[in-house]
């Protein structure tokens, strides 16, 4: 029940189409079959890609469900070539250092078989470059601070979602997250309450384009029935 003090919840129909079990299969089927063709690359042309496919996949980054419905996400999208330059840069003073002293053995040991390093090509070719900030609390209208919940879980299934998308409409991109991400705020302009959470370059794939030669872990190891 709602407290008497707060407005009752409105609600409205539920728009479903009910499938049957086979059309079920089929299409669950055909969007694995998509999704496992999906890669990260590190290799993207510089092709211009229309603004309405980025649109589109932020709107459907957009749909993720949220804590409390506060939907604590702002995506940036950066096409300007100066400051697509101006994030490398960046991000390449940052990374150097990552590479060269601050990453613990441990970590670059794990990077390894992606052939990572401090060089990101990526943030300067990609025709699109889309950062996702978290927005850590909400801000009234009087200027007042709003508490936001699980604003990290929220992100990462939009984020998810982002990707999917960019993948279904033939497209590639990258989660890249500088280390640290801070610069990013400053040279986006971005208030106080929100904090850089990824990096995700969109575009066409060079063409001669290269993906790390690993492989995902088989169903068996990633579930459990009970």
């Amino acid at each position: 029940m709602t407290p008497d003090r707060y407005p009752a919840p409105r609600f409205v129909p539920l728009a479903f189409a009910r499938r049957t079990p086979e059309q079920s299969l089929l299409a669950a089927q055909t969007f694995y079959e998509q999704m496992e063709q999906r890669r990260t690359t590190r290799h993207f042309s510089t092709e211009s890609v229309p603004r309405a496919l980025i649109e589109l996949a932020i709107r459907t980054a957009g749909t993720a469900p949220s804590g409390a419905h506060q939907q604590p996400w702002t995506f940036v999208a950066v096409a300007a070539p100066e400051l697509k330059q101006r994030m490398r840069d960046a991000a390449e003073r940052e990374e150097h250092a990552f590479y060269h002293g601050k990453a613990p053995e441990e970590w670059l040991s794990a990077l390894a078989p992606l052939g990572t390093d401090e060089h990101k090509t990526h943030l300067s070719d990609a025709p699109w470059v889309v950062v996702l900030f978290r927005q850590t609390y909400g801000v009234n209208a009087d200027g007042s601070k709003r508490t936001f919940y699980y604003t990290q879980e929220s992100c990462g299934i939009a984020a998810g979602l982002f990707i999917a998308a960019v993948h279904c409409m033939g497209l590639v991109t990258l989660t890249h997250t500088p280390s640290p991400m801070a610069f990013l705020s400053e040279l986006l302009e971005r208030p106080v309450n929100e904090k850089a959470m990824l990096v995700m370059p969109v575009g066409y794939p060079a063409a001669d384009a290269r993906v790390p030669d690993i492989a995902r872990k088989s169903l068996d190891d990633i579930i459990v029935w009970k």
